[in-house]
């Protein structure tokens, strides 16, 4: 009988003990609860200004988007340089029909404008018979259907008729000027003058 008194009497110890322990956890709980819950705003400060999105950077362009792509001996625009006091029409393709309405766009390359590389071909006793006269930061504006794109002037090299890195792909926005050189060669000249340039400035719209 005494045995069973003292079991009893565990049992009793160990349900007490194991409801003091849950009012405990029970306290604790509220207590964390009642704290987070009065905190002022600094939580919410500090998620916004972890998952805030980046600020725009702001010389990254816009490029130009054409909906309609053009077809060869289109006009498809104007190359004005300013240091020449030029305009001159584009036209698309590079044939030797196409070059004598204007500035050639290789068909292969992007359109003015776009991000890659936009390739503008012209004979050198024609149209581009003075761009051996442009330096660094010269800009060359283009007018097209899809905006005004100004580009600067970021060097000039002389290279093979063969030498394909002319019309690599590129990462930004560029254009790329060529003709024949010598410009005063008689017959089919062996090498390229090639202008590059940076896109820098964009505006939509334009009236070619």
């Amino acid at each position: 009988m005494n045995k069973i008194k003292l079991l009893c009497g565990k049992i009793s110890l160990v349900k007490i003990f194991s409801i003091l322990f849950i009012l405990l956890g029970i306290g604790c709980i509220s207590s964390a609860t009642f704290n987070i819950l009065s905190q002022p705003n600094y939580s919410v400060k500090t998620t916004n200004r972890s998952y805030s999105l980046p600020k725009a950077i702001p010389s990254k362009l816009i490029y130009a988007v054409y909906p309609v792509y053009p077809v060869e001996c289109d006009i498809i625009g104007s190359l004005i340089i300013p240091a020449l006091n030029q305009k001159l029409p584009i036209v698309e393709g590079t044939s030797d029909n196409d070059l004598k309405k204007g500035v050639g766009h290789f068909s292969q390359s992007v359109l003015p404008g776009e991000k890659d590389n936009c390739v503008l071909s012209g004979h050198r006793d024609t149209v581009f018979s003075k761009i051996g006269n442009l330096k660094v930061r010269d800009q060359l504006i283009v007018k097209t259907s899809a905006g005004i794109f100004t580009y600067e002037v970021n060097g000039t090299r002389i290279v093979h008729e063969d030498d394909k890195t002319v019309i690599v792909p590129t990462s930004k926005a560029i254009l790329t000027l060529t003709t024949c050189y010598p410009f005063n060669f008689i017959g089919n000249a062996p090498n390229r003058y090639i202008v590059s340039a940076s896109l820098i400035k964009r505006v939509r719209k334009s009236v070619v």
